[in-house]
């Protein structure tokens, strides 16, 4: 089956925003983790190893999605993280994960 990248500009999602754009890791309201990352690259690394704490507060409020879709431009990536199974702690941060990692194979491979 062929990924579906189409309908995105893989170099453009795979770039590095400003740090205006970057995405800050939470663990609530008013509590930044000091993590930011500028692309999805730094996305995926920084989800491995944040407190899970953090993972749970963005995926619940659609952090994640939000920020792929409107500031990456991938809609098809925002699309799927939002229509994943609720889950907790690790189980979700490994679903994240495989997710994000599996289109940053199928961008990477179109980009080059």
């Amino acid at each position: 089956m062929k990924a579906d990248t189409s309908r995105v500009n893989a170099s453009e999602v795979l770039r590095t925003v400003p740090p205006n754009q970057s995405f800050l890791f939470f663990e609530g309201i008013g509590k930044y983790t000091g993590r930011r990352a500028a692309n999805l690259a730094e996305f995926y690394e920084d989800v491995k190893t944040i407190d899970i704490k953090s993972v749970t507060f963005h995926f619940e409020r659609g952090d994640y999605e939000r920020w792929i879709r409107e500031t990456l431009h991938d809609a098809e990536l925002a699309r799927k993280l939002k229509r994943m199974k609720k889950s907790t702690g690790e189980e979700l941060r490994n679903k994240i994960l495989q997710t994000v990692r599996k289109r940053l194979d199928e961008l990477q491979k179109v980009s080059h």
